[in-house]
């Protein structure tokens, strides 16, 4: 009888621990995932946002007054490549890689003006304006690419070379 006492003792035991500890599981509830966001462009990390956004950092800086070119270049991430911006725009048209005339850049894109024997230069803002030294005395943006006179086109959005 004591063997039996055991026994039932023993499944007595074995079915409060399965009432307290079941064998299945509830799935814990699956949080929803976090919308990806893209994170922000480094300035001058050598794409188009970042140019801008090198720009964007240096709005109202003078430093750059009558170095276009090197503000376009150091938007990208590079300097020297280019002694003027109008050799800049002559060297897109012997690369192949010149729009003349195009008033449609896209973000990123070097736009030119023939204001000077060196030219002028600025970065497209992907929306008919665009970023550059020279305006009202520093970098700044202006909407509309006919705020300088004679306007040549673009070249493509990319790191000076």
């Amino acid at each position: 009888m004591n063997r039996r006492l055991s026994r039932l003792a023993l499944a007595g035991a074995a079915a409060a621990a399965v009432t307290l500890f079941p064998l299945t599981t509830t799935p814990a509830p699956v949080a929803e995932a976090a919308p990806v966001v893209a994170p922000a462009a480094d300035p001058a990390d050598g794409t188009a946002e970042g140019a801008i956004e090198w720009f964007k950092g240096k709005q109202g800086n003078t430093s750059y007054e009558g170095l276009c070119e090197k503000a376009v270049e150091n938007a990208w991430g590079t300097t020297g490549v280019w002694p003027s911006a109008i050799a800049h725009w002559e060297g897109a048209v012997s690369a192949g890689k010149a729009h003349k005339g195009d008033t449609n850049p896209p973000k990123g894109a070097f736009v030119y003006w023939n204001i000077s024997q060196y030219g002028h230069v600025g970065i497209a803002d992907g929306n008919g304006g665009f970023y550059s030294s020279g305006i009202d005395g520093a970098i700044g943006h202006q909407d509309s690419l006919s705020y300088f006179g004679n306007y040549l086109g673009w070249s493509d959005p990319q790191v000076p070379a």
